[in-house]
């Protein structure tokens, strides 16, 4: 199988790639820069849809970039960079003589979080910490920190499957409305193109993400929860998004359907922002005794933007489930043991 990936030189498109490739299929990325085995999103504009039999887009700004302040530019970028490629893929698939037979997109709200950001005296204000009776002027403070689907509204109680309706109600949930909107293809591809919508929880993996900056921090004791901790945390180990991907690239069996198919991108377990960062702790050997309360998160990356590190959902992958995927991770103990290497 030939496979294009539209982002594919991120922490998924990586595993993704790696998975495909071990599996004997030739992937193509779409990227900023040309090279082997990859093709720009403006070669893909002027040039249209190379052969390929599934293609994937993973591309978007990242949500949680610290170099840059919520503010109307960022969010502008946010949209256009989800909307536009997915967009440009869609299109290319469109006008293409020969379309692939599978078209999924990972609609996400964002890729990873490499860090509140490097905080001075702001965070220091609210605690002093120490360390070997020195005081630390700077503070690289990281926790429990995740993305997930933004559709589903925020509950400490509702369950949310792949069936569940939901309208926007706020800038995220729009954005999700509008990006998955973009991925639609016309009434005459649909009968041998299947349409597919990957709604991943929180990445987590030992090579790229959160995890990647959260273990150093972890292992200086410097882990705490986000707010009360009692949000829900959708949570998926990278190897798992990958093999969801993999498996909805696979043929339709019968005729496509004429709507998008979605599938949670999420482990089976439901688990808290409290009970996730206590078993890092524990997995690590290390206290778990710095919390970040909610307003500092809303003062220091907006409301809009903290909201998806605040609060959470319970989101079960119930069509994942019965399309037969098995995880590799299904709890959180197996995945953080993975990652962290014990």
């Amino acid at each position: 199988m030939r496979v294009l990936i539209g982002g594919g030189s991120g922490f998924v498109g990586r595993e993704l790639t790696r998975l495909l490739r071990d599996k004997g299929h030739e992937v193509t990325v779409i990227s900023r820069q040309s090279g082997p085995g990859k093709i720009t999103w403006s070669e893909l504009e002027s040039c249209g849809l190379p052969p390929c039999d599934g293609a994937v887009n993973l591309a978007g700004e990242n949500l949680m970039n610290p170099l840059r302040w919520w503010n109307e530019s960022y969010k502008k970028d946010l949209f256009s960079s989800r909307i536009d490629t997915t967009k440009a893929l869609a299109q290319a698939i469109a006008a293409s003589p020969s379309p692939p037979h599978s078209w999924v997109l990972v609609s996400g709200v964002g890729k990873s979080l490499p860090s509140v950001k490097t905080l001075k005296f702001s965070y220091a204000a609210w605690v002093e910490v120490y360390y070997m009776n020195t005081q630390i002027d700077k503070i690289y403070f990281f926790s429990s920190l995740f993305m997930f689907t933004a559709c589903y509204k925020p509950s400490l109680t509702a369950e949310y499957t792949e069936d569940s309706e939901w309208t926007p109600f706020d800038l995220l949930s729009k954005l999700v409305k509008e990006w998955e909107a973009s991925a639609l293809l016309p009434e005459n591809v649909v009968k041998t193109t299947k349409q597919v919508v990957i709604r991943p929880g929180a990445v987590l993996g030992r090579d790229g993400g959160a995890m990647k900056q959260m273990l150093l921090p972890f292992w200086l004791g410097l882990g705490g929860t986000l707010g009360s901790g009692r949000q829900p945390f959708p949570w998926i180990h990278v190897s798992d998004l990958a093999g969801i991907i993999a498996h909805a690239l696979e043929p339709p069996t019968d005729t496509p359907s004429p709507s998008q198919q979605v599938f949670n991108g999420v482990a089976p377990a439901l688990n808290t922002n409290y009970e996730f960062t206590k078993e890092l702790g524990r997995v690590l050997r290390r206290p778990t005794i710095l919390p970040v309360p909610g307003f500092v998160m809303n003062t220091l990356m907006g409301s809009e933007r903290a909201v998806v590190l605040t609060q959470g959902q319970k989101v079960i992958p119930k069509r994942t489930l019965a399309a037969g995927f098995q995880y590799k991770y299904p709890d959180l103990t197996s995945a953080l043991k993975e990652i962290a290497g014990s």
